[in-house]
């Protein structure tokens, strides 16, 4: 499942950056979606809401570009664009 392995990728790094920033949780994840990813914000959202549940992206605000550029090098990936991590 395409899907499946793109999400495992993201909630790694979005762990990644939580674990480095010693935070428990992030406040917001700004993803872009390439143009041949073959997926839609909507549907995007439908899997990661199934795999935010008990994680440090459970309540985090979800940004979603979408790339339009079938030429990019990025045009077949779910980006990680940025994470925001709550002020201390």
């Amino acid at each position: 499942m395409h899907e499946h392995s793109l999400m495992n990728d993201l909630f790694k790094k979005i762990n990644e950056i939580a674990l480095r920033e010693n935070v428990t949780s992030v406040t917001k994840i700004h993803v872009k979606l390439g143009a041949l990813a073959h997926i839609s914000p909507s549907h995007f959202m439908e899997h990661f809401d199934e795999m935010r549940k008990d994680t440090v992206a459970e309540f985090a605000e979800v940004i979603i570009t979408e790339d339009t550029n079938i030429d990019a090098s990025f045009a077949q990936d779910i980006t990680l664009v940025s994470v925001d991590i709550p002020e201390v």
